[in-house]
């Protein structure tokens, strides 16, 4: 009954969150709009079926809400049905400031009320499942987030250099996410110490690596368009302070982790000395170790597969060693291998700075 009562809740809150982004759209010149109608046909182009639709829609924003207009869409040559619209569905349109065609065009599928209901179905999961923990990791899951909102993405655009302004956020979000969600504790200050002094040596590992393979940062369309928008802008140092806060999520975790490992030996046995206790904390440190490099490689590799499946098809016109060579692939290997070795070092980092602690000072 709990369940279902948050889950009623949710998506109360959802529904009324529509509403409320509907009812304060902002512009004339970007709206909403539902299609209630679609007259569809198909044509050729170069032998190639594409389609046409001509689709009514019902503004839903505005000083036009409530009123209808035609607009036309047409699909890229070869492309399947799945970017065609259905009745029902909400769009976000444009004004048109051509001369020609429609007064307005459809620039978007609207897709912020269904985001933020998985957003509010994850948050439900972790308080639910996780209790006053999980409420307190959202917590500093939220915190993470204003951080890199109101700190980090400012600072870079302002012109700071991002590899300093990802390490300071970076040691911010270490601090609030690790207390908020396990609590003031001997255990969360070494996993705070030992993320920290891990994330110092991965910065040293991701200018060198970085400089060695002499990236620059320029192999997403997305860092073209941000050298097109700010001239100035350091998009190596993107490229640097991308890979650091990648790799913290996960290097919070096996610090904890390993912290805990100490702190529960150590109670079983509290005559365990320094070396028994770094001895036992290492030997779980390599399970995690080897469960956590798998992870964090195939999340990158999960993020790289569009670009994957590109170097497969051109494989026969271009050789698998000059793809490798260009910087879209050595940026996602580099990726990879630095916050690999970063979570390989914070294993034995954290497990030295806990069996000392836990020796020298919890008897």
């Amino acid at each position: 009954m709990l369940l279902m009562g948050m889950f009623v809740f949710s998506g109360s809150l959802y529904a009324r969150f529509e509403r409320f982004l509907i009812s304060t759209f902002p512009s004339d010149n970007v709206l909403l709009a539902r299609v209630i109608q679609i007259h569809e046909e198909h044509g050729q182009i170069n032998g190639t079926v594409q389609w046409f639709q001509e689709i009514d829609l019902e503004f839903l924003s505005g000083s036009v809400e409530g009123e209808e207009t035609v607009v036309h869409s047409k699909g890229l040559v070869g492309a399947d049905d799945a970017q065609k619209l259905s009745i029902g569905e909400t769009v976000i349109v444009a004004r048109n400031t051509d001369l020609d065609g429609d007064a307005y065009y459809i620039t978007d599928r609207y897709r912020l009320p269904m985001l933020v209901l998985g957003f509010l179905i994850f948050a439900v999961a972790v308080i639910l499942f996780g209790k006053w923990r999980g409420l307190t990791s959202f917590l500093g899951l939220m915190v993470s987030i204003l951080i890199l909102v109101l700190y980090v993405v400012p600072q870079i655009l302002a012109g700071s250099d991002p590899l300093f302004v990802s390490l300071v956020g970076s040691a911010v979000i270490a601090f609030t996410s690790l207390y908020l969600a396990h609590g003031f504790s001997a255990r969360t200050t070494i996993a705070l110490v030992g993320t920290i002094s891990t994330i110092v040596i991965a910065v040293l590992l991701t200018v060198v690596f970085v400089d060695a393979l002499q990236l620059l940062g320029i192999s997403t369309e997305e860092s073209f368009v941000l050298r097109y928008e700010i001239e100035a802008i350091n998009l190596q140092g993107i490229l640097l302070a991308g890979i650091i806060i990648g790799m913290l999520g996960v290097l919070d975790d096996v610090t904890i982790g390993q912290a805990a490992t100490i702190s529960e030996i150590k109670k079983a046995n509290p005559a365990l000395k320094f070396k028994e206790l770094y001895t036992h904390g290492i030997s779980v440190g390599r399970e995690h170790i080897a469960s956590l490099v798998n992870t964090l490689v195939m999340a990158y590799a999960g993020a790289a597969l569009p670009l994957f499946l590109l170097i497969v098809i051109q494989s026969g016109d271009v050789p698998v060693w000059l793809a490798i060579n260009g910087e879209p692939i050595a940026e996602e290997i580099a990726r990879s291998l630095i916050g690999s070795v970063a979570l390989i070092l914070a294993v034995p980092i954290t497990t030295f700075l806990a069996a000392y602690y836990y020796d020298k000072y919890a008897n």
